[in-house]
């Protein structure tokens, strides 16, 4: 069974995060903007083309590429 993945995720959904498949300095701030292990997320929005997401984290709004959120693995909650 595959690990789900944050860009997989509808407006609405809600998960922890897992882990990580990113490259290291994009993982460094990742860290900074509070997405780490165990954090929980909701998927708001998706831009009109469909990047970037709209995530809600730690009580605030950050917007993540496709790509950034391709690399975050979840559980749903």
């Amino acid at each position: 069974m595959s690990a789900e993945l944050l860009s997989q995720l509808a407006p609405g959904d809600k998960a922890r995060i897992a882990g990580f498949s990113l490259p290291g300095e994009s993982l460094s701030r990742l860290f900074e903007m509070g997405l780490t292990t165990g954090a929980a997320v909701e998927v708001v929005r998706f831009a009109p083309l469909g990047d970037p997401i709209d995530i809600k984290v730690r009580g605030y709004h950050l917007s993540l590429r496709k790509r950034e959120a391709a690399g975050i693995q979840i559980e749903r909650i």
